[in-house]
Parts: C-alpha cells; structure tokens; sequence
C-alpha cells in the first residue's frame, strides 16, 4: 500500500500541488486513486486488522509532497472512525465500506466541539429535541474536505437548563440534504485546495440513520488518541520533505550552509526519533491512561514543532530561490503553520498537557 501512495505522490500528486496550495484545485482524482490504493482502510478494521502506523505513514508520505492532500487524507481517515465506531448500522457495512475505499467522499467538523471540550470556545451548533429525533440549527466557520456531494462529522449540544451537566450529540451531515448550506471561506494564506466551506445548518434532522454518538462523549473518550496519532503523518511528512530539499542544495550550497544551526542530518536524526515514537504509540491507539495520552499530545506538539524548524531551515539553506511564491521550500513554510495551528493547534496542545500533568508530573 505505501509504495503504491508514494507512487501516486511523487507522479500526479507532484505535478498538481502548487495548483491545489495557491489556485485551489481540490484534487477529488487523487484521493480516490489514494483510496483504491488502500490508503484509508489501513487504521479501520474492515478486514479484521486495523494498523494505525501504516494509516500515520501512508499520510506522511503524501504531506511530504503536498501537506494540504495530507490533511484530506486525515480529514477522511477520521470521518471513517465515526462511522466506524457509531454503532449505526446505516454508517457502516457497504456505507462504511464505499467511504474506505474513497468511492464517497467525507470531512470532519470537530475544530469547535475540541476546543469546547477543553474550554477554549462555545458550542456552535444547537440541538432541539422533537418527535424521537433532533433539530440541529448554528454556523461553522470552516469545514474541510467537502463538496456537494460530501458529508461530515458534526457535534451539537443540546439546549438545557442544567449547564453543569451538557449532553451533546454527533451525527452524520450530508451536504445536499435539506437544511445544510455551504457558503465561501475568505482565501487563506496556502492549502486552498482542502474543500473547506463555511456550513450553516438550518433545522437540520438527526435521527437514528445520521445518528453517529448520542451521548458523545464516549465516543470521542474512546477515538482522542487515534484521532491526534493520525494527524501526526501531517507534520511528519512536511518535515520529511523540508529536510529533503535542504539535501538537494547541499552540493551546491553546502559550503556556506554548513554555518547555519538545525542542519539537514540533525532534524533527520530528531525526525527519526519522533517517528519512533509514533509509531510505537501507534500500536494501541485507544489506550486511555493518562501518560498515553500526555505521551500521544506530547508526539503531535513535537511534529508540529519540527515541521516548523525544518520548513523554516529549508527556506534559509535555499535562500532566495526558496523565497518564490512557486517554490516548494516556500510552500511547505505555510504548511508548516497549518500544521501548528490545525486543531488541536500546538498551543491548544499544550494547555492539554499541562492539564493532565501536575509541576510535569502525570497526576
């Protein structure tokens, strides 16, 4: 599977990425090659096996390219978890089987309810009870990975006197259904290529076929560290292809780059070390002690972080070359600052970490 994604990354994936990052071409094509490739069925267990690590590195290899297609890869990845974990017969068999294998399309809309969970923002959608069902109504700034004919992952919190005692729930939204709107995002700065819409849901229907979670929170206790593990491939991948590019200068350049600090074989060796650790992570991404999962936010700060100084290295060792708007090294710059602001952004990370640990110590 992964020779077959990094195949499909270095051929057509190349030859399109500068289109996807600056004139906002969604590459629909690739995912589904990326999907008939085996690429987002590695983490579910559709065949009896899931391997979170192969998930990790499939999307590493294609952020090493192009990190915006790398984000839809994990924006789909987690959309399959939801439905994987729904318990809804309607999301999963055939349904689920179609979505790992990209022949439909999803995203994923959990930036807000994430960030609400750990007291950064309010719940944007609201919930109303009626008739053995739900009435969803509110605004999402930016969803990505979608198309008219997508769907999504969605939380809204239901209306209640008791505040002390919130009752959410998730489901499934199709974007051509009655009630869901897609409205234009304001350009962003790089990536504008990753389906993201703004969506208004105007008494939107949940009942028991859209139903993915209801409560949520179970579900999201049981899903946090594979949903975090998988968005490491992002950062990975950009840093992978940073330090490559740094290498390509090398014989050219190498005599004054040589001077510079976070050298080529240096972020290597640190990158090494981090994808060892992931991967191990990996190996059992629903544990839910309290160190596995400081271990889990501690690896995803750690990508973004490296992302960062390798995107920002590779840009001095290319100097002005690096400095054009169509240069790759340019590029993966601004990947890089997606990487550390994407939810949960680096210091939405950190907050967490230091929640769980008392003076650095796990409680």
């Amino acid at each position: 599977m992964l020779s077959t994604v990094r195949k499909i990354a270095e051929g057509p994936l190349a030859k399109l990425a500068d289109e996807i990052d600056r004139v906002g071409t969604y590459p629909s094509n690739i995912l589904k090659e990326l999907g008939e490739a085996g690429a987002f069925n590695a983490h579910m267990a559709l065949d009896g096996e899931l391997d979170y690590g192969a998930a990790i590195q499939a999307i590493a290899e294609v952020s090493q390219v192009c990190g915006a297609t790398g984000f839809m890869m994990w924006c789909h990845d987690v959309c399959g978890m939801y439905m994987e974990y729904s318990n809804n017969p309607a999301l999963q068999g055939a349904t689920l089987e179609r979505h790992g294998n990209a022949q439909t399309l999803g995203g994923t809309a959990l930036s807000n309810p994430m960030k609400t969970f750990a007291g950064i923002e309010s719940m944007l959608l609201r919930a109303t009870k009626v008739d053995g069902a739900y009435v969803v109504n509110g605004t999402l700034p930016w969803v990505s990975n979608l198309g008219s004919d997508h769907y999504f992952g969605a939380i809204a919190m239901l209306e209640s006197d008791n505040a002390d005692q919130p009752h959410e729930i998730m489901f499934m939204v199709d974007c051509a259904a009655a009630g869901v709107e897609l409205r234009e995002c304001p350009s962003f700065s790089a990536m504008e290529g990753t389906g993201t819409w703004g969506v208004r849901l105007t008494n939107f229907r949940v009942d028991e076929q859209n139903m993915i979670a209801d409560p949520v929170r179970p579900l999201i206790e049981h899903i946090r560290a594979g949903f975090i593990l998988l968005q490491c491939g992002m950062g990975l991948g950009v840093a992978q292809g940073a330090i490559d590019s740094m290498v390509g200068v090398e014989g050219q350049l190498g005599h004054v780059n040589q001077y510079l600090e976070d050298r080529p074989q240096d972020l290597q060796n640190e990158l090494d070390e981090l994808s060892r650790r992931t991967m191990l992570l990996a190996k059992t991404p629903f544990k839910k002690d309290k160190q596995f999962l400081i271990d889990v936010l501690d690896v995803r700060a750690h990508a973004s972080e490296i992302a960062l100084r390798a995107a920002q290295s590779a840009l001095l060792h290319h100097g002005a070359r690096g400095y054009l708007l169509t240069s790759p090294v340019q590029r993966r710059v601004r990947e890089s600052h997606f990487v550390a602001i994407v939810t949960p952004a680096l210091k939405h990370l950190r907050k967490e970490i230091a929640r769980l640990s008392i003076n650095g110590v796990p409680s």
